[in-house]
């Protein structure tokens, strides 16, 4: 790969985007949008006598090309079989661009709303399209992207954490103390679900990665996706007390099953998931931390409170994680 600043995007000004759009046959009009967006660089860009696109910038050294193109050809077959995700673009033959150093995908801008998630109507047709994707998910595995497992999203951010020095000195006992016991409980939560089957999810389906139309629902983003079990890209549609998030899985699952079997086993790793999330997005926000649009996005991230209310989050977790697993209405 190319060499590239200590700050992976200083590079990529509007003059390269367009440049990299015009390498690939898209002459851009100047009009540039940047989209919500911290792991990658994300742009709107108008082109000229066509509709605008979405050009995505990968973080360099975050995955190899064989890893996005894992996630392209995931996209592709989902496409092929009408089922509502945003799809890259083939340009030249090719999804999957390089140019200055970056590499880079395009995709056709898609609008829509974040799905009313408090409505029964909603989740179950959430749930439908779930099992769609599920469905072609666990025809084929992925070969070159990593798995979510507790090593990935566990050990290795509790590590890094650890090594980089980022717990202040003060609380490091109790955040180590408190991890050491939440992985425990994932292992056991793991345990107890037994072998669930593993299978090619989106990986990060938070409302935010989800537009809905009066057409449904769609997916925007797959930067994410990994082998795992389908409860995770469920529980992420669920909030509020047990109550409340049993009646938000029921109607969900009332959509998923018409098109995918649901596991119940898979029931006991929705508190041991919301943990190893919860680890994985602090270790995330450090290794990102030397870009200058995180401290500027999370300034109240590493500071002597943040690192407080995540021993706290984590004594939460371990008190949820002996509940007994949540478990859909009769």
């Amino acid at each position: 790969m190319e060499n590239i600043p200590s700050h992976p995007y200083a590079e990529l000004t509007p003059d390269c985007v367009l440049d990299a759009l015009q390498s690939v046959g898209l002459y851009g009009d100047g009009r540039l949008l940047a989209l919500n967006s911290y792991e990658n660089r994300v742009y709107q860009a108008g082109v000229e006598e066509a509709a605008p696109v979405v050009v995505k910038f990968y973080r360099p050294q975050r995955w190899l090309d064989e890893q996005i193109l894992e996630e392209h050809r995931f996209t592709q077959e989902l496409a092929q079989q009408e089922i509502p995700v945003v799809a890259p673009l083939v340009l030249h033959g090719a999804t999957l661009h390089h140019h200055a150093g970056f590499r880079f995908a395009v995709y056709p801008r898609r609008g829509g709303r974040v799905p009313e998630l408090d409505r029964s109507d909603v989740l179950e047709w959430m749930g439908r399209f779930i099992g769609r994707l599920h469905a072609v998910g666990g025809q084929h595995a992925f070969v070159s992207r990593p798995a979510l497992d507790i090593e990935t999203f566990g050990y290795e951010p509790r590590d890094f954490l650890l090594q980089g020095d980022w717990i202040p000195a003060d609380l490091l006992p109790a955040w180590q103390s408190i991890v050491e016991q939440a992985l425990d409980g994932v292992e056991r939560a793991f345990a107890r679900a037994g072998r669930v089957a593993r299978i090619r999810l989106h990986g990060d389906c938070h409302p935010g990665n989800v537009l809905w139309t009066d057409d449904g629902p769609h997916f925007v983003d797959f930067d994410d996706c990994r082998q795992g079990p389908a409860v995770q890209d469920l529980w992420m549609l669920l909030s509020g007390n047990r109550e409340d998030m049993a009646v938000q899985l029921t109607n969900v699952l009332a959509g998923y099953e018409d098109f995918c079997e649901f596991d119940p086993r898979e029931l006991q790793l929705v508190e041991a998931l919301r943990t190893l999330r919860l680890l994985h997005y602090s270790a995330w926000l450090a290794r990102r931390w030397d870009d200058p649009a995180f401290p500027a996005a999370f300034p109240w991230f590493n500071t002597q409170k943040y690192w407080q209310d995540r021993v706290l989050e984590m004594r939460e977790q371990v008190a949820a994680m002996q509940e007994p697993p949540l478990w859909a209405l009769p």
